[in-house]
């Protein structure tokens, strides 16, 4: 299954979260799309865990077989709850990091930036948005890089940066300090209804 790019305020809608972190696709109409999308319906207990994957999935943009096999990774680590490790897996992802350091907007923007090879991690450059950031290493821009428009904008839109990530704004780089706790990440994510979907396959 190939990534989605359809409209996001579709989606961020459908599930009831804002993917873009604005919360503009809920501020006028925060109900599912289409005709019978104000109608309330309850879910069964498979839906609750599906919507749950989904809004995860979404979140971070990856294909239903990436996810997938993050989420077998995940279940192969020796310490910590299966839910937690995963959570933190996604959190590693180049992609995210990047999103995390302010250097874009959006997961799809870091995504871009990756691809493009403006960014290089311990002075390498890395086009790879699923590469698996350590704690310790280097995210930067590429020196041809550094004056890119939508990283000039996307830095000064910045208002903060989570605790386990610190950017140098004068080098124009950062690291992952250290791995995320659970308590971090995203409150909305009941990251055992996953766990549960995936058992149940």
């Amino acid at each position: 299954m190939s990534r989605y790019t359809g409209p996001s305020w579709k989606v961020s809608r459908r599930l009831g979260i804002s993917l873009s972190g604005t919360g503009k696709e809920l501020a006028r109409r925060p109900y599912a799309p289409g005709q019978h999308g104000n109608a309330r319906r309850k879910l069964s207990e498979y839906g609750l865990q599906l919507r749950e994957k989904q809004k995860l999935r979404m979140i971070y943009g990856l294909t239903e077989r990436q996810f997938a096999n993050l989420f077998v990774k995940a279940g192969k680590i020796r310490t910590g709850k299966h839910g937690d490790n995963f959570m933190i897996l996604l959190e590693q992802r180049l992609d995210n990091v990047v999103y995390r350091l302010g250097l874009a907007t959006t997961r799809r923007q870091a995504r871009q930036l990756v691809n493009h090879g403006h960014i290089t991690v311990d002075g390498k450059r890395v086009d790879i948005p699923s590469y698996e950031v350590q704690p310790g290493q280097v995210i930067s821009l590429r020196e041809r890089s550094k004056n890119l428009q939508i990283v000039k904008d996307a830095l000064e839109a910045v208002v903060g940066r989570p605790a386990y990530v610190t950017f140098d704004d004068n080098k124009m780089e950062g690291s992952l300090v250290r791995l995320p706790e659970r308590d971090e990440l995203d409150a909305n994510i009941e990251e055992a209804l996953i766990v549960e979907y995936y058992n149940k396959l």
